[in-house]
C-alpha cells in the first residue's frame, strides 16, 4: 500500500509539473533580449489557457468514473457489469459523434439562425493552429473540453434507465444524445444562439448539461417503465453503498474541472476562479447537509445515500449561477436543492415512474432551479455580459424580474425541446424494439442476459456454471429456447 502510494504522489508531481513547464516554457523566450514583446505575452496567455483547460477537461472526464461508481453502488448487483459497460462505451461513442457532428452543431457558424452550427464537422489539422475566438485556447483544445461535457449529458441518461435497457438501444440513443439533442441546446447557449441573445446565462451547465440530462432520463424511465418486480414505496436495495460514496466524492472533486474550467482561461481570471470555486464548494457543502437533515427530520435516520444525492443537488443548482452569485447565496441554493431533490424524489416515486438512480430529481429539477436561482440572486457587479450586463436578480437590492424571465424562457425552451427529441427517438427504439430487455433478461437479470457476465462470480456464479436440476448444465440465456418468452 505504501508502494503504492508513493507511485501516486509521484505520477501527481509529474503532471503538475508537466502543467507548469507547459505553462511556462515560452518565458525561455523573453531571455533572449530581455525585452518581452507584446507576441511573447499573447504566447503565454495562450500556454496558460490551454493549460488550464486542458487540465480541468481531464479533471470533467474524471467524472465519467464517479458516475459509473455511483450507479453501481445504487443499483442491483445482478445489473451492475451492464451499467459499468454502458458508461465505458457511452463515454468512446459520445467521443466519436461529437467529433463528426456534435461539436459542429454546438459551435459552428449558424448563419444568423440562432439554432445550430453549420461548420466544424469533424475538425482535424486544418484547425489545429486555429483559435477559438475570443478565448487564447485552440478549437482543438475547446473541442475536448466540450466533449467531456457532452458525455456527461449522456451518462446521467443511463442512471435512470439502468436494469432494464437493451444494449444495442443504448447505444443507439447515446449517439443521438450527441448528434441532435444536446448539442443543439449548447449552441442555444454556448455557441451564439437565440437563448445568447437574449441574455440566458448559465455558467457551467445547469440547464445545457443537467437539464438536458435529466429530462431525457425523465422520459426514457417513463417509455421504458418499471423494472421488474419493482415495489413502490420502497427503492431496491443499493448494491454496495461505499462505491456509491466513493462516487459522489470522485462527483465532487471533478467538479472543480467542470465549473472552474468554464471560465475557458486561468490568465488574469484569478479572482474569477476563485468565486466559482468557493460558490462550488458551498453549494454541494449545503446541499448534503440539508438533505440530511431533511431526511433525518421526515424518518429519524441518518441517512448515508440521501446525503450523498444533496451534495449532488447542491452542485447540480449552483452550476449556472457559480459566476453570478454571493457566496451566501451559494449557501441557499445549495440548501433548497438539497430539500427539492427529496421533495422531487417522492413525487416521481408518487407518480410510479421508476428512476434508478433518481437521476430526474438531482439533476433535471435541480438544474431547472439552478436556471431560476440565478433570476433571483445575480450580483450586478458579476453580470457582466450579455444583454442583462449589470443587472441584478429580483432578490438582490436594485434587482428585477429582468433576469428571471430570460432564465424562465430559457428553461422551458430547453425542456420542451428535449422532451419532444426524447419521446421521437424512445418512441422510435420501442417499434423496432430496442428499447426494453425481454422477461427473460428481467428475471435472470441483465447481466448475465447480455453479457454473459457477472461482477462478483464467486458470490453469484454464472448460469453457465449452475446445474439444472434433473441433469445437465443450464443453457446460455441467448441461446435457450426461451430466451425470447
Amino acid at each position: 500500500m505504501k508502494k503504492t502510494n508513493r507511485a501516486w504522489r509521484r505520477l501527481l508531481a509529474l503532471a503538475i509539473a508537466t502543467v507548469i513547464l507547459a505553462a511556462l516554457g515560452t518565458t525561455s523566450a523573453f531571455a533572449q533580449d530581455g525585452v518581452p514583446t507584446a507576441e511573447d505575452f499573447m504566447t503565454l496567455k495562450i500556454s496558460i489557457d490551454t493549460s488550464w483547460v486542458l487540465l480541468t477537461g481531464f479533471l470533467v472526464f474524471f467524472m465519467q468514473t464517479g458516475f459509473a461508481m455511483l450507479e453501481t453502488g445504487i443499483i442491483q448487483q445482478k445489473s451492475t457489469v451492464n451499467a459499468l459497460l454502458e458508461n465505458f462505451i457511452d463515454a468512446g461513442l459520445t467521443a466519436i459523434c461529437w467529433w463528426v457532428v456534435g461539436f459542429g452543431v454546438a459551435f459552428g457558424a449558424d448563419n444568423g439562425s440562432g439554432l445550430f452550427g453549420t461548420t466544424l464537422f469533424a475538425p482535424g489539422l486544418e484547425v489545429m493552429n486555429q483559435t477559438f475566438a475570443p478565448y487564447n485556447i485552440s478549437v482543438l483544445t475547446m473541442f475536448f473540453f466540450q466533449f467531456a461535457f457532452a458525455a456527461t449529458a449522456s451518462t446521467i441518461t443511463t442512471g435512470a434507465m439502468a436494469e432494464r435497457t437493451d444494449f444495442i438501444g443504448d447505444l443507439i440513443y447515446s449517439a443521438v444524445i450527441a448528434v441532435v439533442i444536446y448539442p443543439v441546446v449548447v449552441h442555444w447557449v454556448w455557441g451564439g444562439g437565440w437563448l445568447a441573445t437574449q441574455g440566458f446565462y448559465d455558467f457551467a451547465g445547469s440547464n445545457v448539461v443537467h437539464t438536458v440530462g435529466g429530462v431525457i432520463a425523465l422520459v426514457g424511465a417513463i417509455m421504458l417503465g418499471p423494472r421488474a418486480g419493482r415495489v413502490w414505496g420502497k427503492q431496491p436495495r443499493p448494491h454496495n453503498l461505499g462505491l456509491a460514496t466513493i462516487g459522489t466524492m470522485i462527483l465532487w472533486f471533478g467538479w472543480y474541472g467542470f465549473n472552474p474550467g468554464s471560465t475557458l482561461g486561468a490568465y488574469g481570471q484569478g479572482g474569477l476562479i476563485g468565486v466559482v470555486t468557493l460558490n462550488t464548494t458551498l453549494g454541494a457543502a449545503a446541499g448534503a447537509l440539508a438533505s440530511m437533515f431533511f431526511q433525518y427530520f421526515r424518518t429519524g435516520k441518518w441517512d448515508l445515500l440521501t446525503s450523498l444525492n444533496g451534495s449532488l443537488a447542491g452542485l447540480v443548482a449552483i452550476t449556472a449561477g457559480c459566476a453570478f452569485v454571493s457566496p451566501l447565496a451559494a449557501i441557499i441554493i445549495g440548501t433548497a436543492a438539497g430539500v427539492i431533490v427529496l421533495l422531487a424524489a417522492d413525487l416521481i416515486e408518487s407518480l410510479k415512474i421508476d428512476d434508478a438512480v433518481g437521476a430526474f430529481a438531482v439533476h433535471g429539477a435541480c438544474g431547472i432551479f439552478g436556471i431560476l436561482a440565478i433570476g433571483l440572486f445575480a450580483e450586478p457587479t458579476l453580470t457582466t455580459f450579455g444583454a442583462h450586463a449589470g443587472k441584478a436578480g429580483l432578490l438582490v437590492a436594485g434587482g428585477s424580474a429582468d433576469i428571471l424571465i430570460t432564465q424562465a424562457i430559457g428553461s422551458v425552451s430547453t425542456i420542451v425541446w428535449v422532451a419532444v427529441t426524447s419521446v421521437l427517438m424512445f418512441g422510435l427504439l420501442k417499434v423496432v424494439n430496442r428499447l426494453r430487455v425481454n422477461k427473460k433478461a428481467d428475471e435472470i437479470g441483465i447481466d448475465f442476459y447480455e453479457h454473459g457476465a457477472s461482477i462478483w462470480p464467486d458470490i453469484l456464479p454464472h448460469i453457465d456454471d449452475v446445474p439444472v436440476i434433473g441433469g445437465g448444465v443450464a443453457v446460455s440465456p441467448k441461446t435457450s429456447p426461451a430466451a425470447g418468452d
